[in-house]
């Protein structure tokens, strides 16, 4: 059986947790920032966590077990 290969784009964009939870970096924080709020760039800064479903696609990706 051939070796499972991490998908090098998610592995940019992705992080996964000790407890298993997906982090990824949220976007619209880098330009065009004087039309958004203070409230809203703030809230940007954080770091989001995907959902089940999309994390499980995400750790298939990553090739985490």
């Amino acid at each position: 059986m051939p070796k499972l290969r991490t998908n090098k784009a998610a592995r940019k964009r992705f992080k996964v947790t000790a407890r298993g939870k997906v982090l990824y970096r949220k976007s619209s924080r880098r330009h065009l920032l004087s039309t958004k709020s203070r409230d809203r760039k703030r809230n940007l800064k954080k770091v989001g966590v995907l959902h089940d479903r999309d994390a499980a696609v995400v750790k298939r990706l990553l090739v985490v077990s």
